[in-house]
């Protein structure tokens, strides 16, 4: 027996090999481990490093449903050999298990990240054997005892915290007892075997159109968290049940049961599982909030974009609704130049001459609403100092796409025999080098005859579970075409470095770092109303950073009655939406009174004097998280020395609100003092100020709807 501990940016690592030669993943916390959580050898035997799960193998009984739990043979993997040592990221971890029936061997990679308390997690399965093996499913990361640290029953102090996502009702988290997801056990060291798993699963290439690839389980007797997030823009899966009187997590990429995957090994080939990130902190949210952000700007394409954060117009929302003519565009470039934006999306439209929805898919312009040439509105917003940009969609080609009529079906999804349909779309397969050669040419041609710097990549069908051309199965053509989408980003990277190119899909239902590892900007939602927009808005760090998370400012050309001050209040929620994040700014300006297109203006301005702090700064939420019944919410960001606070009224009677500020903000501050300034809109505008008792900031909140944006700094 070898036992191995590993301390590395404040997680605790045990893992041991046990007499019979099978791995153990004993403990990953940010807490010591303590041996006596661990009664005896039956409950050890389910701390298993590694589930794996091929065909033709049985599985021992311990009460299976469809938990991927004593997989076979998973259940009987051998220590083979293990590296420890470091690399240019931090200290790398590699255990090689193997069984010798199959032939089956994995690799288990742990890649530390150093001062960053999130471990980056996948495994790597091979067949040395004689004979094809059917893989079914390999646990990314698989931990069991989530619950043993202190003395109280689970049902008391574990909870479950999820991020639910929907169109345009993004980023909502919620947090669950063991009771509410249907894992009582009230009792302690009352034994349970159970067939029920809490799952958190997607099938199909909107990866969150449920729920977030993420998540987190808080120990509130101690305040340990163990949290995650799958890397992945496609199939995912996640479970939490029990196993050996223990809760256990197991996370994973797509699933023979859930998502129609497997995977024929011949003899010499591999596997590798789609990676995840794994976290260990003590604290509340803003603790795992601020290794998260850490972590994705560590795993991301090193880019201009994040570093500059440039403000971009599109004229889709609230604005021309995807009916882009040369001759609305003009006093929008005008308007958006005037009001200090640096990049102008052309959006959805610009290729057809009449309905875009269903004709997408060769991407040659429309005469009919470009007379002169998308070229020349391209040209005008240069010489107005912006950066032109256009709206794609390359995974899709529609039906009434003459293109789409003369291709094999090789180019597209195929299942029973057919095209895959979806809203009038095809889904192409980027397996197929000339569906890739295609959009290469339509991406080289836009930034070569159009001079395009952004291109805003939408996708608006959900294709289910994949593809039976050329594929074990329809799942495993599902994760080979989202791989080789990645692939083909990262091409186009390659090839032109300073693109900026954001990752659309019907607003935020791909939001994952499969795709934010290499686009810089993620559009948060397509959500419509600014009164719901706060929400996502204030929760959008939670899933993002700062830097990559786009929130629409719309402010709208009113035909109705509305008062003047109930316009100029308008604006400035909206603008106040997307001050901390990334400002999409859009609605017709060109239309706007002076006094309102001042009010964009003067936001944009304040916003290039802070952006060089978001671009490195940590969230922290004074009210807790948003939903969407609350009637105020906020959001902050810190920096040493600095931190700014975002408070929105979407309705209600209070005339007040008092936000407390954290330990690690006024620690950042690092004064007793503080100072509070309003700098959106301005100091006038705003009754607001810091209670050094209460530690806490109090607004005045007279107005029916309102929003204001503070800047907190030492007072000495």
């Amino acid at each position: 027996m070898k036992v191995f501990k590993i301390q590395e940016n404040g997680i605790n690592m045990v893992w041991k090999v046990a007499d019979t030669g099978c791995v153990r993943l004993l403990h990953f916390s940010a807490l010591p481990f303590d041996e006596r959580t661990i009664v005896d050898e039956y409950e050890e035997q389910g701390f298993k490093l590694l589930e794996l799960e091929a065909a033709g193998y049985d599985r021992p009984d311990e009460r299976h449903g469809t938990k991927y739990i004593v997989t076979a043979p998973g259940y009987r993997m051998q220590y083979a050999d293990h590296k420890d040592y470091r690399n240019e990221t931090g200290r790398k971890l590699e255990i090689t298990t193997q069984d010798q029936e199959s032939g089956l061997q994995a690799v288990n990679h742990f890649q530390f990240f150093d001062g960053i308390a999130v471990v980056r997690c996948w495994c790597e399965v091979s067949n040395m054997g004689k004979e094809t093996q059917t893989i079914q499913y390999v646990s990314t990361f698989n931990l069991n005892g989530v619950e043993k640290e202190g003395l109280l029953s689970r049902d008391e102090k574990i909870r479950i915290g999820v991020v639910h996502n929907s169109w345009q009702r993004e980023l909502l988290l919620q947090e669950y007892t063991l009771p509410e997801v249907g894992l009582q056990n009230s009792q302690v060291n009352i034994p349970i075997r159970s067939s029920k798993a809490f799952e958190l699963t997607n099938t199909g290439n909107w990866s969150t159109k449920h729920y977030l690839p993420m998540g987190y389980i808080s120990n509130t007797e101690t305040g340990s968290m163990l949290f995650w997030q799958i890397e992945h823009n496609g199939s995912w899966h996640s479970e939490i049940s029990d196993l050996t009187n223990h809760l256990y997590l197991q996370i994973s990429g797509p699933t023979d049961i859930h998502s129609h995957w497997h995977k024929e090994l011949k003899p010499g080939e591999s596997f590798t599982t789609v990676p995840a990130g794994v976290g260990a902190v003590t604290g509340d949210m803003g603790a795992m909030a601020k290794e998260l952000t850490s972590y994705r700007r560590a795993i991301r394409r090193k880019n201009k974009d994040n570093e500059k954060l440039a403000v971009i117009f599109n004229d889709y929302m609230n604005c021309l609704w995807g009916r882009p003519t040369a001759a609305e565009e003009y006093p929008l470039v005008d308007a958006a130049a005037e009001a200090g934006c640096e990049y102008f999306c052309i959006d959805a439209g610009w290729y057809a001459d009449g309905d875009w929805w269903d004709s997408v898919g060769e991407w040659e312009e429309s005469r009919k609403r470009f007379p002169e040439g998308v070229k020349k509105v391209t040209d005008y917003i240069r010489s107005k100092g912006l950066v032109p940009g256009v709206w794609l969609e390359p995974e899709v080609m529609g039906i009434r796409c003459d293109l789409a009529k003369k291709l094999p079906d090789d180019w597209f999804f195929v299942r029973h025999g057919k095209r895959v349909y979806d809203r009038s779309r095809f889904q192409l397969d980027y397996r197929n080098p000339a569906v890739r050669a295609h959009m290469d040419e339509v991406v080289d041609r836009l930034v070569s005859e159009y001079g395009v710097g952004y291109i805003k990549t939408d996708y608006n069908i959900e294709p289910g579970i994949g593809t039976e051309l050329s594929a074990d199965s329809v799942g495993e053509g599902m994760l080979e075409h989202e791989r080789a989408y990645i692939s083909w980003l990262d091409g186009l990277f390659k090839r032109h470095p300073e693109l900026i190119i954001e990752n659309c899909s019907s607003g935020g239902l791909r939001m994952d770092y499969g795709m934010l590892s290499r686009c810089s900007i993620q559009s948060t939602s397509d959500q419509e109303n600014y009164l719901q927009y706060a929400v996502i808005a204030a929760n959008a760090p939670t899933s993002v950073t700062p830097e990559q998370a786009a929130v629409w400012a719309y402010p709208m050309n009113h035909e109705e009655s509305i008062s003047p001050d109930a316009l100029r209040e308008e604006v400035i929620f909206n603008m106040v939406s997307a001050m901390l994040l990334r400002i999409h700014q859009s609605g017709h300006l060109a239309k706007l009174d002076e006094e309102r297109k001042a009010l964009v203006k003067q936001a944009l301005s304040v916003y290039k004097t802070i952006r060089p702090d978001i671009r490195v700064s940590r969230p922290f939420w004074p009210l807790g998280l948003a939903g969407y019944s609350d009637e105020i919410v906020s959001l902050g960001l810190f920096v040493e020395g600095k931190a700014y606070l975002a408070v929105w009224k979407r309705s209600g009677a209070a005339e007040s609100v008092t936000l407390p500020i954290s330990d690690a903000v006024r620690t950042a501050l690092d004064s007793e003092k503080i100072a509070l300034s309003c700098i959106y809109p301005g100091p006038e505008t705003a009754e607001a100020s810091y209670d050094p008792l209460e530690k806490a900031v109090k607004v005045a909140l007279p107005k029916p709807v309102m929003a204001r944006l503070f800047e907190l700094t030492p007072d000495r």
